[in-house]
């Protein structure tokens, strides 16, 4: 069987978790790279091997050889990019989020839906071996019904800047960069239950803390410390239909100690955290249980859950099989993000 002909458009630093899988995956080799920047691009096409060199997306999509694509770039052009990449007859892992609006998500899954392709949602979470674990426990009914969640995701100076940081490009700030990823994980976790309300705040206080001299973070490739027009902080109730609730609180910069992760859900038969490692709780022979599975890693493995997401898309393609993270899942989540950006603009509850 010959390997899946893989496009990469966008080659800025998410890019290097994909075709780092790709290349290791024997289903799956990197024929091109494309990117507005044509060196990064030359650079990306010399160190993964790939065939074609591209700075217009269009004219990747035209190339008859690809067949899938990995579309990396800012999220604005997400939906513009899948759509033309979906009626191009190509296969589609967009990274999180899907898009911007719950518009646009409707039209990208209404492109799927007319191209008989496939596009699966980088909601690489999803992916990560502890998680599927905790998944299959919850399936066999371990934790049985799942009720409440919370999810924290604390930067105290975390502001990438440049295109992160400009609303335009990038639709919000820590909510739909590092957010979307735990609310994610726990929607998922808990069944995918439909959201029906989200009461919410968000904050601009700190800007992006570019006055901070004596402590170094990640800086996106356009940084301009001038410039930022996304929220420091979100926090949310959302609410489902089956009455399960979820807490999640993010940000990008806020005066806390420390950075803080941590992802906790509740049933009534038990519960389970996954972040910042994985533990089970459980009742047995009348006392309180915590269990610590054995897996090669306690908490989230990055670059294991990335490689975990392109074989699946490798073995969707091949089989024809559903991705454990479908355009529809993209939909509902862009649904409870706008939710959570409206009612901290109203300042009270929205119905999704």
């Amino acid at each position: 069987m010959q390997p899946v002909q893989i496009g990469v458009i966008g080659t800025g630093s998410i890019s290097s978790f994909h075709m780092d899988a790709y290349q290791s995956n024997p289903k799956t080799e990197i024929y091109a790279v494309c990117d507005l920047n044509e060196e990064r691009a030359q650079r990306a096409a010399e160190e993964y091997g790939a065939s074609k060199v591209y700075t217009n997306y269009l004219d990747l999509l035209a190339d008859p050889v690809v067949q899938a694509v990995s579309i990396c770039t800012w999220n604005n052009t997400h939906a513009q990019i899948s759509i033309a990449a979906l009626e191009a007859g190509k296969h589609v892992l967009v990274e999180k989020p899907l898009c911007r609006t719950v518009e646009e998500a409707l039209e990208v899954q209404e492109a799927v839906k007319a191209s008989n392709k496939l596009l699966q949602v980088g909601f690489v979470r999803r992916y990560d071996t502890n998680a599927q674990l905790l998944r299959s426990l919850a399936d066999q009914g371990e934790f049985g019904d799942i009720y409440y969640a919370k999810a924290t995701t604390i930067r105290r100076l975390g502001n990438p800047g440049g295109w992160f940081s400009d609303i335009e490009r990038s639709g919000g700030g820590p909510l739909i960069d590092i957010g979307v990823h735990v609310i994610d994980l726990c929607w998922y976790m808990m069944g995918r239950p439909k959201p029906v309300s989200v009461s919410a705040n968000t904050y601009k206080k700190l800007g992006n803390r570019s006055n901070v001299k004596y402590l170094s973070f990640y800086k996106a490739a356009d940084y301009d410390g001038s410039s930022n027009t996304v929220e420091d902080m979100a926090n949310a109730l959302i609410r489902f239909e089956n009455g399960a609730s979820l807490l999640v609180d993010v940000s990008f910069t806020l005066h806390a100690k420390e950075n803080e992760g941590s992802v906790k859900l509740y049933g009534d038969k038990g519960g389970f955290e996954i972040d910042p490692e994985t533990v089970i709780v459980t009742e047995q022979h009348d006392t309180i249980l915590n269990i610590y599975p054995q897996t090669d890693h306690k908490g989230f493995d990055f670059e294991g859950a990335f490689r975990n997401e392109i074989d699946h898309f490798a073995d969707c393609i091949l089989n024809g099989q559903t991705p454990i993270s479908p355009v529809e899942d993209g939909v509902e989540i862009m649904k409870i993000l706008v939710g959570i950006y409206e009612s901290a603009a109203r300042g009270e509850e929205v119905k999704l």
